[in-house]
């Protein structure tokens, strides 16, 4: 019998958690809002009371947690008095504690896996994410049919950390989407030309992207800002995006312009503050007002 814990059930861990109730024998949950606990259980889930208690009653173990030191600090509990077979970090927390992980992991018998995910809220209620996995091919048949259930996964090889680096090579693209579509739209709209018909345009031709498709029209052109990923978050992964690059010496100028922007997001609007709205800072740059936005 085998006994899934999930540790984490934020925006992006309560959906994923959902998406494996009646798909693993047992469902094991843990996060530090009650509430949040209570709707999983409610859907058949067990509480486990403890990030330690998880890790003592399970066989595999998921964590969605917002920043490498939280993960740390999981994972330590999690296998303080447990010893489950596999432990599945789906959060964006960077090669370097991947490879961290592996050694703690390691020499205690455990299978650690790197498995962050991309496609928002949305890809991780419907199970549709992109997921992108490092960790032991011995032990990845065991783990691929749960992370078929949370979306479309990508075994990028045994290399600790393997999956964390093409997570960030993702985010990179993401936000120099953003960025950049920021600037054509800001360019337009200062000609006078209709951005809902610029964004129409754009999709049907050459320039097409992912901010184009989705986060304009449903974060920007509404001018709610709200498509659910925070500025902040995404500073922080641009960050650790430009610490790996360094460590192998490779130059990555725009992610260090993509970080400055992240910084005048936050600065700003706040610690509360959608990436999105990356693009009142191009507007404002520009001498448009964000308010009436491009």
């Amino acid at each position: 019998m085998t006994t899934v814990g999930f540790l984490g059930l934020g925006r992006m861990g309560a959906p994923m958690a959902a998406n494996l109730v009646g798909h693993v024998e047992t469902l094991v949950v843990h996060d530090l809002y009650p509430p949040a606990v209570g709707a999983l259980v409610a859907k058949g889930a067990q509480a486990a009371g403890s990030a330690r208690a998880l890790g003592e009653r399970c066989d595999l173990v998921f964590l969605s947690l917002p920043t490498p030191g939280i993960v740390r600090e999981a994972v330590t509990e999690v296998v303080s008095i447990g010893t489950p077979r596999i432990v599945c970090d789906l959060s964006t927390s960077g090669p370097a504690l991947a490879q961290e992980l592996h050694n703690t992991l390691t020499p205690r018998g455990i299978a650690g896996f790197d498995a962050p995910v991309s496609g928002g809220i949305r890809g991780a209620e419907q199970g549709t994410l992109a997921i992108m996995v490092g960790g032991p091919e011995a032990r990845w048949p065991e783990l691929e049919p749960l992370l078929l259930r949370l979306g479309r996964p990508f075994y990028m090889g045994e290399s600790p950390g393997a999956g964390q680096v093409m997570k960030l090579a993702n985010n990179l693209l993401s936000l120099a989407a953003i960025a950049t579509t920021a600037e054509a739209m800001t360019l337009g709209v200062k000609a006078g030309l209709d951005p809902a018909r610029m964004i129409e345009v754009l999709n049907a031709g050459t320039g097409a992207n992912s901010a184009t498709r989705d986060k304009w029209p449903r974060a920007v052109l509404p001018r709610t800002f709200d498509f659910g990923f925070s500025a902040q978050l995404s500073l922080k992964d641009t960050r650790l995006a430009l610490d790996e690059a360094r460590a192998m010496g490779v130059p990555l100028p725009t992610g260090e312009r993509l970080e400055a922007l992240l910084e005048r997001v936050l600065a700003a609007y706040g610690d509360g503050a959608d990436f999105t709205e990356m693009a009142k800072i191009v507007e404002a740059d520009s001498g448009l007002d964000p308010a009436r936005g491009a």
